[in-house]
Formats: structure tokens, sequence, C-alpha cells
């Protein structure tokens, strides 16, 4: 198959897959479905099993959910390029490291094998751990051992500095944020590595999700977790769109919450005005990063970017239906519901305490 044929069968894939995603005018009616409308809607048995604990029945519709997400990047990637395939795949590989996450804080809390098991994501044989190499992470002493064993493996960059950062600092969430700002960076490194009519879509693609996570690790940092300036900016990843290295200088150096969101640049400045909490700002620029994810796939020929768009706006859609579905099993109110699928406002007074 030629290049040209090689795009045009991706694009037209993609094409068809976006047929998928929700709209706005779906989320709502999805509310008002019993669970047994949902399982059937979207596949999801697990739901029904009222046999199993409310922790394992929520446990397994995320499972099912990201299962799905998963088999369509894996059919997404078949046409793709050695380093198309590479992006994308990596882009996939956070939930490779949600496991070490999983297996790190077993370590830390000297949790037994089946609990550590028990929150480990099922991945396909091009993203999982080895059986091998699991076996031996699970043997592992400590924490400093097992990012050792993984320096020989293919996360040996995000293994070493999370090692280095951990034996300096010995410290959790330094080690857990020294893993997440290797994954991005990584990602930013492949991108800006493609010459051709790829890279800008690339770059408004994978510029916005950073913006995102760049607005929310600040506020946190800073607000909820009260690091300085300095160490707060060591964590973040500057995107090439609008949270640069030098606005994030700025940014990192004022004094409040309602000081950063005055200070962001447009169209985040509009987007975000009066925002009172972390919930509302997780919610307004996710709809911001959705939003350009939209307009990469709606708008560039460009069939690695339409497809990672597609990829980041169907798991948007997933992680919505999974706080519908875990809010039912819970029973929580339905203005709770609401909130977590983005059909209201978050009511809850911002607070600078240091709760996560």
């Amino acid at each position: 198959m030629t290049l040209a044929a090689e795009q045009s069968y991706l694009n037209t894939r993609v094409s068809i897959m976006a047929t998928r995603l929700l709209t706005a005018a779906e989320i709502g009616p999805l509310t008002q479905m019993p669970l047994s409308g949902l399982a059937e809607r979207f596949g999801l048995s697990a739901v029904l099993d009222t046999r199993q604990s409310t922790r394992a029945r929520c446990r397994a519709v995320e499972q099912s959910l990201f299962q799905v997400l998963l088999a369509e990047l894996l059919i997404l990637v078949r046409p793709m390029s050695s380093a198309e395939r590479r992006l994308v795949l990596d882009w996939g590989g956070k939930y490779t490291l949600f496991n070490l996450k999983a297996l790190i804080r077993g370590k830390l809390h000297n949790l037994d094998q089946k609990e550590i098991q028990e929150n480990l994501f099922e991945l396909p044989e091009q993203m999982h751990i080895s059986e091998q190499l699991r076996t031996e992470l699970f043997r592992a002493e400590d924490v400093l051992e097992l990012l050792r064993l993984l320096e020989a493996g293919t996360h040996r960059t995000i293994a070493r500095q999370a090692r280095e950062v951990y034996e300096q600092q010995r410290d959790p969430f330094a080690l857990e944020a020294a893993i997440d700002q290797r994954y991005y960076a990584g990602l930013l490194h492949q991108v800006m590595a493609f010459q051709d009519h790829q890279l800008a879509p690339l770059q408004r693609l994978l510029g916005a999700e950073l913006d995102r996570i760049n607005l929310m690790w600040l506020l946190r940092f800073r607000f909820s977790y009260l690091l300085s300036p300095s160490r707060t900016f060591y964590y973040l990843v500057p995107s090439m769109s609008l949270l640069t290295r030098e606005r994030l200088l700025q940014l990192v150096n004022l004094e409040t919450f309602e000081a950063v969101i005055a200070a962001l640049p447009a169209p985040l400045d509009r987007l975000l005005a009066d925002s009172r909490n972390l919930v509302d700002v997780q919610r307004r620029i996710g709809l911001y990063a959705a939003r350009e994810a939209d307009r990469v796939l709606e708008r560039t020929d460009s069939a690695v970017a339409r497809a990672l768009a597609y990829l980041m706006l169907r798991e948007r859609d997933l992680l919505l239906l999974f706080a519908l579905v875990q809010g039912q099993i819970l029973n929580l109110p339905a203005a709770a519901i609401e909130i977590a699928v983005e059909l209201a406002e978050p009511g809850c007074p911002w607070s600078g305490s240091r709760a996560a």
C-alpha cells in the first residue's frame, strides 16, 4: 500500500470511528437512563453483576471502557508509519504508567501482590510489561529496586529520572510528578520530530493538551500543595501553544488562585473568567482542549493528527460515561452526577488547603 493510500485508508477509518463520539445533546438523556439501559447500550454487563462488591463493579466497568479505547487505538495504528505508530502508542502508554504508579504505591504501602494486581489495567501486548519483568517488579524489595529494574527496559528514561528524583527527595509526590513530567516531555519531543504537513496540527493538538495539563498542575501544586514557584515550574512541560515557558514563569510567581486566572492569555482569560475552584477550572479547560481536538479532527488532512484527536475525544467520552455509571452504582444524587458529567456548574467554594 502506498503512502497516499495508507493516509486515505486511515482518514476513512477515523471518520467512521468519529461517528461514535458523543454529542452534547446525547449526554443529558444518558443521565436519565437506568443502569440496565446503559449496560445494554454500551456493553457493560459488569454493571449488573450485583454479586460483586461496589468497588469491584466500578473497577470492572472502568476496565471494560478502557479496553474499548485501547482496542480502537490498535486498529488505528495498523496502517501508520513507524514514527506515527510510536507517537500514538506512546500516547496510550499513559496506562502503562498508571500500572507503574500502582506498583510504586504498592511498594510504598507494603501491599500484597493481590491488592496491587487489583489496581492494574489489563493492557494489550504492545503496551504491557512482560510477565517476567512484572514478576521481578513484584519481588523488588523497595521502590528504588523497582525503578532500577525498569531502567533496563523500554521505560528507561522515565524510570531513570524518577529514580534520581526519589533518591534525592524520598517524596512519593515528587516521584509521581517526575513520571508525569517525563511522559509529556517525551510526547512533545516526538511531535517536534515531524517536519512535514503533519507538524502544525500535531502541535495544535498537543499544545492544547499541555495547556490543560499545565494549568491544572500549576494551580494544584501552588495553591493546594503549597509548593514554591521554582519547584512548581520544575514539574511543568511548557507548551508550544498558549502556556509557553515565559508565560508559565510569570504565572507560577503569582500569589493567588484568582491572580493566575486573571493573568491567563486569550482565549483562556475569557473561558476561565470567574472560575471559583479547581473543579470549575478542570471543566472549562477540558472543554477548551476538547474543542481544539475537535477542530483538528474536522479540519486537518493529517491522518495521524486526526487519529490522535479522535482518541483524545473518545477517552473524554469514556471518562464521562464512567463517571455517569459509577455515580449510579454509588447511588449519588442526580445533581452530583450532572456535575461529574459536566452538565452542571460545580458549587463547592475554592479552598487553598493542602487537600489532594
